[in-house]
């Protein structure tokens, strides 16, 4: 039976080169101190920590207090698999490019329980810590785990806004705000001046943005709010209607602005409808994505929205986060991303004599 291999340490590089530990030791790590070791005999302990094999013990060197160039992300919701067509996998993709660039590796954390219960703190213990800082995403998080990593001081940075009440904490968030707000004026330069207003009912950060960007662009044209009809196509997606699709256009409703979460329901709802209706898209009745959700069941066509630029928000994030390790404990940044407004073929001027069939 072979007898595994035992794993180089600082002290089989000594012994080889007739050098003390701390020696070694100073020159494995890099830090300023380093600078103290002659050239010839740096190299030499690099070349023969090189020959034995030698890795740096991630663990041991965080216990010391240095960092280890590992970069966490951590998933509040399952991600994986993933497909292009999946909503979180340009942010993965974004954040293992920038973490890949940055020199360092990356550990995936997904803290899955039978219950899909996801948190960071097991028995009260940050399972974070084994990285450097963290980079953490995801819709149905636990927002007394982010109260607890900031009472520690611990290091992360959150894709997308995320609130705790009294505390501030540092995310890369797109601007929804902006991109709504620009979504209603495109509208109003067409001609657009009733909507309907399929709105999510969740009070989540994101969904607070896109209405408020909503009223702002109806306010700056000054259109008022009884020329909305407001529906939440979260909570029943069937009762977008056929009937109710008359009743919107009857009403004079010419635009109609979809919001949605991971998926596509409401954007499939409003197209069977208006198929069942004799209702044509745009020529009776705009349509306007806020965001790009992947289509899954609603024809992949070019709807008209804006792009939520998802691997940008990774990329920043790692950034964020090695700006944040940089500057030590207490200092939080909020960056916001402008979102790409696409054209598409779901929009154009709204009928002039009613609706044609």
């Amino acid at each position: 039976m072979t007898t595994p291999r035992r794993r180089a340490t600082q002290v089989d590089i000594a012994r080889r080169l007739g050098v003390s530990q701390a020696t070694v030791s100073l020159v494995i790590s890099g830090g300023p101190a380093s600078a103290n070791v002659a050239e010839q005999t740096r190299r030499a302990v690099l070349e023969a920590a090189a020959e034995l094999g030698y890795a740096v013990n991630p663990v041991a060197r965080s216990l010391k207090g240095g960092r280890n160039r590992l970069l966490g992300v951590f998933t509040f919701e399952p991600v994986f698999p993933v497909d292009q067509r999946d909503f979180y996998f340009p942010f993965l993709l974004g954040v293992e490019g920038a973490t890949a660039e940055y020199g360092y590796d990356l550990l995936l954390f997904s803290s899955a329980t039978a219950g899909d219960d996801r948190r960071i703190y097991a028995g009260g213990v940050n399972r974070l810590k084994l990285a450097d800082g963290c980079v953490l995403l995801g819709r149905r998080l636990h927002h007394d785990d982010l109260t607890a990593l900031l009472r520690e001081d611990f290091p992360f940075v959150f894709i997308g806004r995320r609130e705790v009440p009294g505390q501030q904490l540092s995310y890369v968030a797109a601007d929804y705000v902006g991109a709504t707000r620009a979504a209603v004026q495109s509208l109003v330069r067409l001609g657009h001046r009733r909507f309907a207003y399929l709105k999510a009912t969740d009070d989540k950060e994101w969904l607070r943005d896109r209405e408020a960007g909503f009223w702002a662009g109806l306010a700056a044209a000054g259109i008022p709010g009884d020329d909305v009809v407001i529906h939440p196509p979260d909570e029943h997606p069937a009762d977008i209607t056929r009937a109710r699709f008359e009743d919107w256009l009857a009403a004079g409703i010419t635009a109609i602005l979809v919001e949605h979460s991971e998926e596509d329901s409401a954007i499939l709802a409003v197209e069977r409808a208006a198929a069942e209706a004799g209702a044509s898209i745009p020529q009776d009745c705009s349509v306007f994505l806020l965001g790009d959700p992947p289509l899954v069941h609603a024809t992949a066509r070019d709807w008209t929205r804006f792009s939520i630029p998802r691997e940008q928000m990774g990329r920043e994030a790692v950034r964020l986060l090695l700006e944040l390790l940089d500057a030590g404990v207490g200092q939080h940044r909020q960056i916001y991303l402008d979102c790409i407004q696409v054209p598409g073929d779901s929009v154009s001027a709204p009928p002039s004599t009613g609706v044609t069939r």
